[in-house]
């Protein structure tokens, strides 16, 4: 399946591109977002992360139609400043995250992503790191999988999936995602199991861990901030509620002045906001959107911009 970018339109308005102007898709992916980009910074550069090696060769080739002002790099957004700084570059007026799995990776049977088919329990977007799904299944002990499970996925019946996990690989060490799939529903019942499908959100919370996404997204977001120059603007789509709260309450943090020191007369510029808030509300997809495209449902962009 072709990936298509979510919140395309919105997300670019909201960046208020400069043809002159340096900007950072965060998130590569297929490049959906970094052509638009691209084609309106006529004098300006991109530059653009992404840590599966894949999409990073197929973007490029997209990418290099449009223009020579641009570089991918290989690297987790985790890494974005350091990257920038071996490049001098110290400010730069726009940053996206795109933080949704690209349709690419999702129907990629061999990446592990899905439970429709029968395949190894993979999840990694960077194929080079150890850690995969069937280590955190095999090795993690019921404590840490109902954590995750609990934490990840706000899944209520976290403790007896971890359960039926731990008593299962006793037997037989879990590699598929069929054999998962089929012990959450043994754990769980059939008639939760059809109704609730726990299998999504357990997907969801071992894909969170192998990539780490909640704790790389929160260390990363107040960077950013300070990476943007005067004016810049951050755009951040999310699709779950889990990364949408860290957006929410970064945003929030960073844009009102600290409680230490509020109703000073002269407030100190390291206790001031570092940022204002462009959507009081997230932008959510139109109507038009979510029918071309289902996996736009859940997703919700959030803007601010450096003061």
């Amino acid at each position: 399946m072709q990936h298509i970018s979510v919140l395309l339109k919105e997300s670019i308005d909201n960046l208020n591109i400069k043809e002159d102007g340096i900007y950072i898709d965060a998130t590569l992916g297929y490049a959906g977002h970094s052509q638009e980009i691209l084609s309106r910074v006529k004098r300006g550069f991109l530059f653009a992360f992404d840590q599966d090696e894949q999409a990073c060769l197929e973007s490029e080739k997209s990418l290099k139609k449009i223009g020579s002002n641009f570089e991918v790099i290989k690297s987790n957004f985790r890494y974005m400043k350091e990257e920038l700084n071996q490049r001098n570059v110290n400010q730069v007026d726009g940053i996206i995250f795109d933080l949704g799995v690209s349709s690419p990776q999702i129907d990629n049977p061999k990446r592990g992503f899905t439970f429709m088919q029968d395949v190894p329990l993979d999840m990694r977007m960077d194929l080079s790191q150890e850690l995969k799904a069937e280590t955190i299944v095999n090795n993690y002990d019921e404590n840490e999988l109902t954590r995750i499970f609990y934490s990840y996925a706000e899944e209520k019946l976290s403790k007896a999936i971890a359960k039926g996990i731990c008593s299962a690989r006793k037997n037989k060490k879990i590699t598929t995602t069929k054999e998962l799939v089929k012990i959450i529903e043994g754990s769980v019942g059939g008639k939760y199991f059809y109704k609730y499908h726990p299998e999504r959100k357990i997907f969801q919370a071992l894909r969170i861990e192998v990539n780490k996404e909640l704790e790389v997204l929160e260390s990363i977001l107040p960077e950013t901030f300070n990476l943007l120059k005067k004016g810049g603007r951050l755009c951040v789509i999310s699709f779950h509620s889990l990364e949408d709260r860290i957006v929410k309450q970064t945003f929030k943090k960073y844009s009102e002045i600290d409680e230490l020191v509020k109703g000073l007369p002269d407030i100190p510029k390291e206790y001031k906001p570092t940022i204002k808030i462009i959507t009081k509300k997230p932008i959510l997809p139109s109507e038009d959107e979510i029918e071309r495209n289902s996996r736009s449902k859940s997703a919700k962009l959030r803007v601010c911009e450096r003061i």
